[in-house]
């Protein structure tokens, strides 16, 4: 009973010494060793996040660019479209006109068929 007391004393006693050890020395050791590894990820994410950063940056201002290249290209159209349609318009006119005179002219001409062809009918 004694020899068990004294191993179960002595059981105790090392169970002391290695939480004494754990508290006064490991624990301490793991947590710098965590805050040191924390600190490291941290510093690591952030230059990963500053770099995603400016590689939105930079995709936003190509983005930028490219729509602003697009609206001058479509201002671009749009303008070549309505000269295109006022050319069409004055061409319009100039043939619409054209037809004008020569219809006038085949009237006048006509006309003066007409006459002509009247002077041989009273015959």
């Amino acid at each position: 009973q004694e020899k068990r007391g004294l191993r179960e004393l002595r059981v105790l006693e090392n169970l002391k010494n290695t939480i004494f050890e754990t508290n006064e020395h490991v624990l301490p050791k793991c947590e710098q060793a965590m805050r040191d590894n924390l600190n490291e990820a941290i510093k690591r994410l952030q230059a990963a996040n500053d770099k995603i950063h400016r590689l939105q940056e930079r995709e936003h201002e190509e983005r930028k660019l490219q729509v602003d290249k697009l609206m001058a290209r479509e201002e671009k159209r749009v303008a070549h479209w309505e000269e295109l349609m006022k050319e069409q318009q004055n061409k319009q006119a100039e043939v619409d006109e054209e037809h004008r005179k020569a219809v006038e002219r085949l009237k006048e001409q006509y006309s003066e068929m007409e006459k002509e062809l009247a002077k041989y009918v009273s015959f």
